[in-house]
């Protein structure tokens, strides 16, 4: 079966690469920056390899962000099925990606950098482990913002 491409399910194929891409990439700056401290904190103390992993762990939920968009708007914009969008609406589409994407760009890469310097703080103190995650859960906020902007651009734009 052949879809029908129009000008509006392409700008939804481009919000989908936006919305993943960015997300992903934040995601993976944000780990390797976690991952970079926790590699540290082992190297001074073996005993640190499970709270690195929980640290390094963190930054990934921005790329399931972006994920879960990247799909809504593919199943919804006639790529996978369904009708095909207008032009107007896959500029929507395009926001829609846009927001999780730029969103989690940015919280990812601020995630990773706290948990680096959280896993750092716990192999000097141990009792910080908790403090720790809670530091590292604060730039999450962003990504909630854009993911939800995200999911209310796809419902009142038309989209889902």
């Amino acid at each position: 079966m052949a879809i029908e491409l129009t000008l509006g399910t392409a700008l939804a194929a481009i919000g989908a690469g936006v919305a993943v891409g960015f997300a992903a990439l934040g995601s993976g700056i944000g780990q390797g920056i976690a991952a970079a401290g926790s590699v540290g904190a082992v190297a001074e103390d073996s005993s640190m390899f499970a709270q690195g992993i929980v640290f390094t762990a963190i930054p990934e939920t921005q790329a399931i962000y972006g994920f879960l968009i990247a799909i809504l708007l593919l199943v919804f914009s006639g790529i996978m099925g369904g009708h095909s969008l207008d032009t107007l609406t896959g500029l929507v589409a395009v926001g829609a990606g846009a927001a999780v994407g730029f969103a989690c760009l940015g919280s990812g890469m601020g995630q990773g950098i706290t948990s680096s310097a959280s896993i750092g703080a716990v192999v000097e103190n141990p009792s910080m482990f908790a403090q720790g995650i809670v530091f590292t859960a604060i730039p999450e906020t962003q990504a909630i913002y854009g993911f939800l902007i995200a999911i209310l651009l796809l419902v009142f734009g038309g989209i889902i």
